[in-house]
């Protein structure tokens, strides 16, 4: 014979624990989209999480919340200098290299079309005097067709890994603070005393002469990765005999000014060495005011020469 048992109940959904009262074996929604029934838990809060909140962790999902909440209290990896790594470029790549390159050749095409631009932004030891930006808007011009080739290779070539190394606010204040402290070089050499009637030597025909050219800059920019470089123990001896043929190259081919590099050389050394000797967390709050010291020497020393050298009238150009 079959016995016959009496129907049994399905069983129901396990309620929540901790939950009580009306509602409680409500489904879960998502504390972000509440009207969004969400049965998957985050496993590092254990909230409800719909698939728009969800995230794919190493172990199981989390929320975006607790996503936030860990890329803001993760230790963040640090440049050399002390930047944040995570700044350090854009999409991977080297953004202020490629700009300051890009305006570099816009420039020297707007030269060749825009007349009056190269005069209105060379810089000349007279000139500065009255229109200190000229000490920066100099080193986006050029000379010529080889005289950018060379200046804008130089720049991809020790822009790139530098700017890397340094991050990109570091970098660009390391490229227009040299820029200016070449200016500033080709200034201090200059003489602008003479008497009247006075036949004019190189040193004073100088104070006239103009200068354009990121050649300084880009000394800037060898100078700190040298100081780097030798800070960090790394091989010197390349960066040494490439620094040697263009000292070489400055004082013995006509038309260089060898005081911008000279001048543009010891800003970036001196700015290496101060990003260098405050790069960690506990100094990294002197690291800019530092670059400011640097740049406010710069400016005292070009006042200095403007304050002991009178304007140059009635003189012959010419002489040796």
């Amino acid at each position: 014979m079959s016995s016959s048992y009496p129907p049994v109940n399905p069983p129901m959904p396990p309620t929540p624990s901790g939950s009580s009262g009306p509602g409680a074996g409500q489904a879960p929604t998502c504390p972000r989209h509440p009207d969004v029934v969400a049965y998957v838990r985050c496993s590092r809060c254990g909230r409800p999480a719909c698939p728009q909140c969800q995230r794919q962790a190493a172990v199981g999902i989390h929320c975006v919340d607790c996503v936030r909440e860990s890329a803001r209290t993760a230790p963040r990896a640090r440049n050399p200098l002390g930047g944040s790594a995570s700044a350090l470029s854009i999409g991977g790549g080297t953004p202020a290299t490629t700009i300051l390159v890009a305006l570099c050749v816009v420039v020297y095409f707007l030269q060749l079309i825009v007349p009056g631009l190269e005069q209105s932004l060379w810089f000349a030891p007279y000139a500065g005097r009255d229109e200190p930006w000229r000490f920066v808007t100099a080193a986006f011009l050029h000379g010529g067709i080889t005289h950018i080739l060379f200046n804008m290779l130089a720049l991809w070539t020790i822009g790139q890994p530098l700017e890397r190394a340094m991050g990109v606010s570091r970098f660009v204040a390391l490229f227009l603070v040299s820029a200016v402290g070449g200016s500033v070089g080709y200034l201090l050499i200059a003489q602008a005393t003479a008497s009247p009637g006075q036949v004019l030597t190189q040193w004073q025909t100088s104070w006239f002469q103009p200068t354009v050219g990121a050649s300084g800059a880009v000394f800037g920019l060898f100078a700190a990765e040298l100081v780097l470089a030798r800070r960090q123990g790394r091989d010197l001896r390349a960066m040494l005999i490439f620094l040697g043929l263009n000292l070489v190259i400055g004082f013995t081919v006509p038309n260089i000014a060898w005081q911008a590099h000279l001048g543009g050389f010891v800003t970036g050394a001196a700015l290496a060495s101060v990003m260098w000797a405050t790069r960690s967390r506990e100094r990294q709050r002197w690291q800019w005011p530092g670059v400011a010291a640097v740049l406010a020497i710069l400016v005292a020393l070009a006042v200095l020469k403007y304050a002991l050298s009178p304007q140059l009238t009635g003189f012959v150009v010419g002489g040796a």
